[in-house]
């Protein structure tokens, strides 16, 4: 095996310096990482014979990724997928949010955590810890919010990503990851002919705005029941209000038997042509299934590829959306006296035809 290796590169952009850290395990299969959003810029993985590829969508230039439509890769926050016309109580107190997807606020606004330079530190030879200070009020969330994303790139091709987060007044706060996956490549096309199994019997119906009605209805006898693995373009052009709400899949589902602090097995995608694997494992209670329904006009890709629209799907963990103003949802409220953590894993494997 050959050894680890860490390798930082540094973009200079007019929003400012962009750091690139690229770790490799003893297998020579590599991630890279970005410190604009905290996010993943690739992955680069063996198919069943043995052949690299990226299988993360991305874009050729590093400030690109600063405000795109896609977040590709970053980490969004301080409250990830939508809250309802933007508005929140807490306590008793109401809170306005930037208004930036329809009606609705998305991915904690504008200039959420997606679109800022975090501070960066490497943790030994096989980890990096993103860390930034949310200010009390920014994008109209409360209090100070002190939030570090740390991933850790196994010599067994396991990407394990962890948030921790305090803050000194209640708040609210809901991380995931927004990377794309394409197992054939990132450059091939598209992804409707891979294989996705979720465990999840129950999803989260939507209005057309994409805001959950509150309901946990059960994916069995619906183009929503992916139980058993299955190509994800099968039924994605059905006759069902999820799936024309958002012109493709752009839904929560409910992972079965969720208990806080578990982490257990979420999603498994699998593509037949190269063979890749990537089973992902998390202790959040959702897993929203986004399939790049909107990839058309995103920024010129790495190589200078061009992406379409179902170019990949996005797998994240996740709350609920729209949780804060939903009381039988999991809450979403951190409290000064608590520590927010979650986990989400992703583990790329291969397999025979």
């Amino acid at each position: 095996m050959n050894n680890r290796k860490i390798v930082i590169e540094r973009v200079d952009t007019p929003q400012g310096q962009i750091a690139l850290i690229t770790m490799t395990n003893r297998r020579g299969a590599s991630v890279t990482l970005s410190n604009l959003g905290a996010g993943i810029v690739s992955i680069v993985v063996p198919d069943r014979e043995g052949n690299m590829a990226d299988v993360v969508l991305g874009y050729g230039n590093a400030a690109d990724y600063l405000a795109d439509g896609p977040c590709a890769g970053k980490v969004p926050g301080r409250y990830a997928n939508r809250i309802a016309r933007g508005q929140f109580v807490l306590d008793g107190v109401s809170y306005k949010l930037a208004i930036n997807n329809g009606p609705n606020a998305l991915h904690g606004g504008p200039t959420g955590f997606q679109n800022r330079l975090w501070d960066v530190a490497l943790v030994g030879d096989d980890a990096v810890r993103f860390t930034r200070l949310s200010p009390d009020g920014e994008e109209g969330y409360p209090g100070n919010l002190t939030v570090a994303a740390m991933y850790r790139w196994s010599d067994e091709n396991s990407l394990e990503l962890t948030f921790d987060a305090q803050s000194d007044k209640p708040t609210i706060i809901n991380l995931t990851n927004h990377a794309y996956f394409n197992l054939a490549g990132h450059n091939t096309g598209s992804v409707l002919e891979h294989e996705l199994k979720l465990m999840a019997s129950h999803y989260l119906p939507t209005d057309e705005t994409l805001i959950p009605t509150g309901e946990l209805a059960a994916v069995a006898g619906t183009p929503m029941d992916f139980t058993k693995a299955h190509a994800i373009g099968r039924d994605i052009k059905a006759d069902f209000p999820a799936l024309k709400y958002g012109k493709g899949y752009d839904n929560c589902w409910v992972i079965d038997n969720y208990t806080p602090g578990e982490i257990r097995l979420a999603a498994v995608l699998f593509d037949p042509t190269s063979g890749r694997t990537l089973e992902v494992k998390t202790d959040q209670p959702g897993v929203q299934i986004y399939t790049g329904n909107w990839l058309e006009g995103a920024p010129a890709g790495k190589g200078g590829y061009t992406y379409s629209d179902y170019d990949a799907v996005a797998i994240e963990c996740q709350d609920f959306p729209d949780s804060p103003n939903k009381a039988d949802f999991p809450s979403t409220r951190l409290s000064p006296a608590d520590i927010y953590r979650r986990h989400i894993i992703f583990t790329f494997k291969t397999k025979a035809s």
